[in-house]
């Protein structure tokens, strides 16, 4: 006789939200004409004081440089990220947004509100703060490796 797998189970539903959060951002997305990879790289971008490097970006992602050289291209081509010398090496490069990158990440919150919205529509005040507080108790703890 098999026995439930209450984590398995609890993992299994984990991933499905993370799909179905995906398909509803992905979808809100749309409109704004950036891919979600390019939305994490233009909010990841506002939080610097200065422009950052290429390897700060990829740094700060958790991703190889190359990629982030090729949402670079993407963004740069929409006129939303430009890059710049460096003015202290002139070896370096230097990612900042434009006025149109600035104006993006406006839109970017709003769909990302909207997004939050749909999917959060089935859960009352009091759901979501005992979620909220559910998903800030997994994100506090240490990464431990089991073997």
């Amino acid at each position: 006789m098999n026995t439930p797998d209450p984590d398995g189970l609890l993992a299994e539903q984990l991933l499905r939200l993370t799909r179905r959060l995906q398909r509803i951002q992905k979808r809100h997305l749309v409109p704004v004409g950036i891919t979600p990879a390019q939305s994490r790289l233009l909010r990841t971008l506002a939080h610097y004081e200065t422009p950052p490097r290429m390897a700060d970006l990829a740094e700060r992602l958790e991703v190889v440089p190359r990629a982030v050289t090729t949402l670079v291209d993407g963004l740069e081509s929409g006129d939303l990220v430009r890059r710049v010398p460096d003015p202290t090496n002139r070896r370096v490069i230097r990612i900042e947004l434009t006025d149109a990158g600035l104006e993006a990440l406006g839109e970017l919150r709003r769909a990302r509100r909207a997004a939050a919205e749909d999917i959060l529509a089935p859960l009352d005040t009091e759901q979501r703060a005992q979620l909220g507080g559910l998903l800030n108790a997994l994100f506090d703890v240490p990464d431990v490796r089991r073997c």
